[in-house]
């Protein structure tokens, strides 16, 4: 009976002290349930509207906006739009390494964000002067040289000099900013593992899911990127079936990811059938690999329709 006493008032005097205003509260321990891992909205949520504001958005700002709006020999609207977005892009790759658990050296991630800054440079400036071209003439479905106002050019060696400027933008820019841009994607994508077999998207993802893949589907026939991006996709394909043999599956952040790249591949499938047998847009792409570009295709279209 002695020591039953004893022990009620000794648990009397635990609470009591736990409880009490002076006291010292401790923490007390509650089970709970582990929570997965969750979807990360915010950043994908920033990363939608940057690349449909700032990068899809400024062809859109060309065509709406009027072309003396500002002076010529002054950044446009468009011009304002891709330097915000030179800044916004290393910072979301950024982000996405920090919250990857695979991460590349201080140094590689330096070089990355420079080369990021770099290639986006590059295709400001060639973009700008492409815009200022369509307004006295220049034909996007045509080779620079091949452009009515690049023939009447003299002295004719500043063609080569508008050559080397599409050069630098199509090939030299894209590939400095598209390569660090998909190697972020898989090592991020490579993170999104977990030992839950049937992780659902939440709403939020669905909602994203057809902004992200109609971006993924520009950036490929605008950026010219579908060699770039198909290896992407294969090197997702095989680490999701290499993860499956270690008993891993995809999450929520990994399944939005995986259906965003296979949806945007089926929209570039359509894109390149409906425009498949087009012998105008043929004359400048007339290899095997034929991506037309959005916006040579309006301008052409636009062109055609002018003259109706």
């Amino acid at each position: 009976m002695r020591a039953r006493e004893e022990a009620r008032s000794s648990a009397f005097f635990q609470t009591d002290s736990v409880h009490s205003p002076g006291a010292t509260r401790l923490p007390l321990k509650s089970p709970h349930r582990p929570r997965g891992p969750r979807f990360h909205l915010d950043l994908w949520l920033s990363f939608t509207f940057q690349n449909w504001i700032l990068d899809v958005g400024r062809p859109v700002v060309m065509l709406v906006l009027p072309a003396d709006w500002l002076p010529l020999q002054h950044p446009g609207v468009a011009d304002y739009l891709h330097f915000l977005y030179n800044v916004t892009a290393p910072l979301i790759l950024l982000k996405m390494l920090e919250r990857s658990p695979w991460m590349l050296p201080g140094l590689a991630v330096r070089l990355g964000i420079i080369a990021v800054s770099m290639g986006t440079t590059l295709h400001l400036a060639a973009d700008s002067i492409t815009r200022r071209l369509l307004l006295i003439g220049y034909q996007l479905h045509l080779p620079v040289r091949e452009n009515p106002i690049m023939r009447n050019l003299k002295p004719s060696a500043l063609v080569d000099f508008f050559e080397l400027l599409f050069y630098y933008d199509d090939t030299v820019g894209h590939m400095m900013w598209c390569v660090p841009f998909f190697l972020v994607l898989v090592l991020f994508f490579n993170g999104c593992f977990s030992r839950r077999e049937q992780e659902r998207m939440p709403p939020s993802a669905w909602m994203l899911l057809a902004p992200n893949a109609a971006y993924y589907w520009y950036l490929i026939t605008e950026g010219q990127t579908f060699i770039l991006f198909t290896f992407t996709f294969f090197a997702m394909t095989t680490t999701v079936m290499h993860q499956r043999r270690r008993g891993l599956f995809l999450n929520s952040d990994g399944r939005f990811m995986f259906y965003s790249f296979s949806a945007a591949l089926i929209l570039v499938v359509i894109w390149v059938g409906c425009l498949w047998n087009d012998s105008i847009l043929r004359t400048k792409v007339p290899g095997l690999i034929y991506i037309p570009r959005p916006c040579t295709v309006y301008t052409l279209h636009l062109h055609q329709m002018s003259h109706i």
